[in-house]
């Protein structure tokens, strides 16, 4: 599985060559991006996964995933899997380029990463924002999550899989 898809959105799980690309804002022969992408969210989620890809390997499918708009094929944003499941837990992040926010593109984007952890027998999905990124915390609720907590400035967030009808896959 190397692409999601919704009505709108196509996520690509990226590899080690593409995140160099993204962290080091140099697009290569066949990237298409949004003027304003990647912008510091993208390579705050990058370099993070590009640790861990190289201590341990491509995480697929709990990696990173490019966001791109399907009206014009280009990477808007990412989303990913901030590390592997524990305990049938799994945090997530995300963000979208400024020319791509307001459009409810962060939300189709979690929804169908909540599809791929229930997939993969994950059973609790959080996630955390600032307390007062308003609109994060919207996509977070229209995502089907509800916050389960606050700590400083943050608001943590989480939603309850049903995954009984799901097999677990490795």
């Amino acid at each position: 599985m190397t692409e999601l898809h919704t009505p709108r959105l196509t996520l690509h799980a990226i590899d080690t060559a593409e995140g160099e690309r993204i962290v080091a804002r140099q697009a290569g022969a066949g990237d298409l991006w949004a003027a304003d992408f990647p912008f510091d969210g993208d390579v705050i989620g990058v370099t993070a996964f590009l640790r861990t890809a190289a201590a341990h390997g491509n995480p697929r499918p709990f990696g990173h995933y490019r966001i791109t708009r399907k009206a014009d094929g280009k990477a808007i944003g990412g989303i990913g899997f901030k590390g592997q499941p524990h305990d049938g837990c799994v945090e997530i992040g995300y963000g979208l380029a400024a020319s791509a926010r307001g459009q409810g593109y962060a939300a189709e984007a979690v929804t169908v990463l909540l599809t791929v952890a229930a997939e993969h027998g994950v059973s609790r999905v959080v996630a955390d924002t600032d307390r007062d990124n308003v609109a994060s915390q919207r996509t977070l609720e229209r995502a089907g999550f509800r916050q389960s907590g606050a700590d400083g400035d943050l608001c943590r967030y989480e939603v309850l899989l049903d995954n009984s009808s799901q097999s677990s896959q490795p």
